[in-house]
């Protein structure tokens, strides 16, 4: 651990495994949780660079009437083509990194959360992060649960799953695990140790 800042956890979790909800119980703790996604969507806002270079990557036609980028639009573009996706990938990616990075910096709390859905698919530029929690499911509880969030049949929840990392691939970069397949209670009970547990690394900064 780098001893001149505090400590960064990373969490993660599969789609559907309540990595929200988590969030949600450690900012109830007085935790900063920065999120990969809310960085996504800054880094390519009108009038950055990160925009423009997509625009000069794929044309204008992945801007829409708003000047923002049409994100259903961007999404056909890259659904079966993996170029596309990987160029897309080596603009936004680097931004959402270094967005988190100094945020994390800049964070004056006890410890602070960086909440990165595809951790374990790019865990080889987070190692600056100090432990990696992840929230766990087993498929079967992901695939119910995703079903009845976005209203899809199984086939498509399978599909969805199969382009992420599977949950052994998750469970080997993690150094602490939320079981987040029981009641509130339960969950409440694990966020607490785990908070309790990162302070302590905080004292020992």
């Amino acid at each position: 651990m780098n001893a001149t800042r505090r400590p960064v956890i990373a969490l993660t979790g599969g789609i559907a495994a309540g990595k929200s909800t988590v969030e949600q119980r450690f900012r109830a703790h007085g935790i900063c949780v920065y999120d990969a996604d809310q960085a996504a969507r800054e880094v390519i806002e009108p009038g950055t660079n990160g925009l423009a270079q997509i625009v000069e990557a794929f044309g204008h036609e992945v801007i829409g009437a708003d000047g923002r980028l049409d994100r259903p639009a961007m999404r056909q573009r890259i659904f079966a083509d993996r170029e596309a996706r990987h160029t897309l990938e080596s603009i936004v990616h680097p931004r959402v990194r270094l967005w988190l990075q100094q945020r994390a910096l800049a964070d004056t709390g006890p410890y602070c959360m960086l909440a990165i859905p595809l951790l374990a698919e790019h865990i080889g530029h987070y190692r600056w992060t100090d432990r990696v929690l992840l929230v766990d499911v087993d498929e079967t509880t992901q695939i119910r649960r995703l079903m009845a969030r976005d209203d899809i049949d199984e086939t498509l929840a399978r599909r969805i799953l199969a382009n992420q990392a599977t949950r052994e691939q998750r469970l080997a970069v993690a150094d602490d695990v939320i079981d987040n397949s029981g009641d509130p209670v339960m969950l409440d009970a694990q966020v607490a140790a785990l908070h309790e547990r990162y302070l302590a690394l905080t004292t020992g900064n």
